[in-house]
């Protein structure tokens, strides 16, 4: 059976304005600057305006990504919500949200959630999707991110989070679009991460209450460090690794054609950022170091292809490969023809 490609039509980001700055960070955390930018590998990152909420950033992602698209909201059949959790309100649906906010009048919307393989997950299933139902022709992934209101900059326990920054992100996919091709991609979670990093106070469990605002309970907190670092470090890289390559074979290249072009990496500390680039057998010049945009979760691989693309870093015919990983634990690759 053959099935119809699907293809990217356009990407859209959403930066805000305001920033903090490593020197911003250095003092809030009492980490000296030089290690915040050397090592954490951040210069900057943005953070939230008064009117930057998750959703309306998502929204105005996904309407530059119409833009460029050159396609009424209208044309849209599904909008699948890539959408961090935290967002203007709990118990809102993300997706509809977003619909609302562009004119999708005639699309149905659903949201997902995979920390930051939110986007990857999305682009697998949105595949998926649109060859099984033909009815299927234009499907938007839009979402918002602002995680970095959660980070409390006295507690230790998240410095690996330091990062976390604010913007929205989006994709638009059509059915039968011969262009920016996805190919393979590959997802592996781990429920042995699950309760590792979460936010303790506001959900069932230990809901929220007026004793515990302000008590830093509301943010986000890691409870089990140690455990959670000698999980990571026999795990983490292998399994990055794997579904890097995973995506590539199950793209059904030729030999010739499985040497990836273009890494779309999350942020992550400099060092990690060179070593995997280097494993892979890539040039620093083969992906985007994102150290004026700190981690904006998920979009992070949606905003390294334009960078890419803008600094001509991305041609016509390379094999793209986005990949990220996300706390709970999960990570992802998705591959694009490109072009």
């Amino acid at each position: 059976m053959n099935l119809p490609p699907i293809g990217i039509l356009a990407t859209g980001t959403y930066i805000p304005t305001p920033r903090m700055t490593s020197a911003d960070i250095a003092e809030a955390t009492g980490i000296p600057r030089s290690i915040i930018e050397e090592k954490f590998g951040i210069l900057e990152k943005p953070i939230p305006g008064p009117n930057d909420h998750t959703c309306a950033m998502g929204a105005k992602a996904a309407k530059r990504a119409i833009r460029r698209a050159k396609i009424d909201p209208l044309e849209i059949d599904a909008i699948i919500s890539i959408s961090e959790e935290y967002k203007e309100h709990p118990l809102m649906v993300s997706g509809i949200k977003i619909q609302q906010l562009i004119g999708a009048k005639n699309a149905w919307s659903v949201d997902i959630a995979q920390r930051c393989c939110t986007a990857i997950a999305g682009l697998k299933m949105a595949k998926g999707l649109m060859q099984a139902d033909p009815s299927l022709k234009t499907v938007l992934l839009a979402g918002g991110y602002r995680n970095g209101d959660l980070i409390d900059f006295s507690n230790p326990r998240v410095s690996f989070m330091y990062n976390l920054a604010a913007g929205g992100g989006a994709i638009i996919l059509r059915r039968g679009h011969d262009k920016n091709l996805l190919l393979g991609s590959s997802l592996i979670s781990d429920g042995d991460f699950a309760d590792d990093v979460h936010v303790p106070y506001g959900g069932t469990v230990s809901p929220m209450t007026a004793d515990a605002l302000g008590t830093g309970q509301a943010m986000l907190e890691v409870t089990d460090v140690e455990g959670m670092k000698q999980r990571l470090g026999e795990r983490s890289h292998s399994n990055f690794m794997k579904v890097i390559q995973d995506a590539v074979d199950l793209s059904e290249l030729k030999d010739e054609q499985k040497q990836i072009d273009y890494l779309a990496l999350l942020h992550m500390k400099r060092s990690a950022h060179t070593a995997t680039l280097a494993e892979l057998g890539l040039r620093l010049d083969q992906s985007f170091y994102l150290e004026r945009y700190g981690h904006i979760g998920q979009f992070d691989p949606i905003l390294s292809i334009e960078r890419g693309v803008g600094a001509q870093r991305i041609k016509a015919g390379d094999l793209v490969v986005m990949a990220s990983a996300g706390v709970s634990y999960a990570w992802g690759a998705q591959a694009i023809r490109w072009g």
